[in-house]
């Protein structure tokens, strides 16, 4: 009998520190490259991986990713008992809303109960890269784990803003440190160290004694990382460590926390270089996504009528029904239906949906939200002192616009 996994993919986070990109919207639903959603790569890394039954949890600012995985994902044929399901959090084992991840899967644990699964993937919808969850899974099997943590190999310095993992030289998990000052790093390389991708297998039986557990305890975070692990290593159950394989075609292994707003820009930044960092082309390993209808990408003025005007794009993405008129945008990302005017300059910036820029407006290193109508004339990205009076600006002078604002 072939075994069966339940996969839950965590999709409920504030992203705080990707503030105001998630003023409206979770962290997941942020837009990214232009068509995609942050989820559409945990999504299509399931897929892909031949993972059909997925619950996706939910719980703050939730309705655009509700539309979008609604409209974009609803692909999986429910006679075959196969689904992409919507699990919005909804008290059912108390009186509070998720408490940490490891209470959220408890809280849904009402839904392993009834597929009666072998094991039970976790993972975060939060994260850029491309992994076959299988070939983790297989590992697992073989090793006969109870978890099996997946881990990146990552440099010491940008370990300190992720949770670290203690592997011994049996790759077994020996502990979890949670963005910590000083991380544990690997034996044979003391430059780097593993951090957590934010992925389990468990042993579904083992999962449930678990969370049972830790749900009785009133000074537990309830985290995976925090207290279910720590939790398990005490009683001597077996947690592997599984290094992540990359099916990403690249010399250099790729996965991204998009968790700050440099981050965010920078990951988004990766996809313009003449030879992406992280391959959006490859037919083997489809990234899919929701698009709109929308008609193709226009350019329109070719400078020999009138001088000056020329409608130009160099070293950029453009979505679909973009229109750039006489404006110059240079090493950008354009989603969907935006407009470009004339005598516009638009550099090393990121224009979501809907977005209509003046003409003789100038925008450099920005991220400007959905539905933002840039007046003409206006200056971005060129006095950040000035800038920050308007707009939030991050560490590194990344200025971000917020959806919808209204600039005089």
């Amino acid at each position: 009998m072939k075994k069966k996994v339940l996969t839950f993919i965590m999709a409920g986070g504030k992203g705080e520190r990707l503030w105001p990109l998630t003023k409206d919207r979770t962290k997941p639903a942020v837009p990214f490259g232009g068509i995609y959603r942050i989820i559409d790569f945990t999504l299509s890394n399931c897929i892909n991986s031949g993972l059909r039954r997925i619950y996706v949890l939910t719980q703050y600012k939730s309705a655009s990713l509700q539309r979008h995985i609604r409209l974009g994902w609803n692909i999986l044929p429910s006679e075959l008992d196969q689904y992409i399901e919507l699990l919005p959090a909804q008290q059912r084992v108390g009186e509070t809303w998720y408490l940490g991840t490891a209470d959220a899967i408890y809280q849904n644990f009402y839904a392993a109960e009834m597929e009666q699964p072998d094991e039970v993937l976790i993972l975060a919808g939060d994260h850029v890269y491309k992994m076959n969850y299988y070939a983790m899974i297989d590992f697992h099997r073989q090793e006969e784990a109870d978890l099996t943590v997946g881990v990146v190999e990552i440099d010491k310095e940008k370990a300190r803003q992720l949770g670290v993992v203690e592997v011994d030289s049996q790759g077994r998990v020996k502990g979890f440190q949670e963005k910590p000052l000083s991380p544990k790093t690997i034996a044979d390389d003391p430059a780097k160290a593993y951090a957590s991708m934010g992925i389990y297998v468990f042993k579904s039986a083992v999962l449930e004694e678990e969370l049972i557990e830790d749900s009785r305890k009133n000074n537990s975070t309830h985290d995976f990382g925090k207290d279910i692990i720590p939790q398990m290593l005490k009683k001597g159950l077996k947690v592997a460590a599984y290094n992540f394989i990359d099916e990403n075609k690249k010399e250099a292994r790729y996965w991204r926390d998009i968790g700050t707003i440099d981050a965010y820009y920078e990951a988004n930044m990766d996809l313009i270089s003449v030879d992406p960092v992280f391959n959006l082309y490859d037919q083997d390993w489809p990234i899919r996504t929701y698009q709109e209808q929308f008609p193709p990408v226009k350019t329109v003025f070719s400078g020999e009528e009138i001088a000056g005007r020329v409608g130009l794009v160099l070293d950029s993405l453009v979505s679909s029904g973009c229109v750039v008129s006489g404006g110059k945008v240079q090493r950008s990302i354009l989603s969907p239906n935006v407009r470009i005017h004339s005598y516009s300059e638009i550099q090393d910036s990121i224009l979501m949906e809907g977005v209509n820029v003046g003409r003789y407006a100038k925008i450099k290193r920005a991220v400007i939200d959905k539905d933002v109508d840039i007046p003409q004339g206006a200056v971005i990205g060129y006095d950040l002192a000035e800038d920050k009076k308007r707009f939030q600006v991050s560490v590194s002078g990344i200025v971000i616009v917020a959806k919808g604002t209204e600039i005089k």
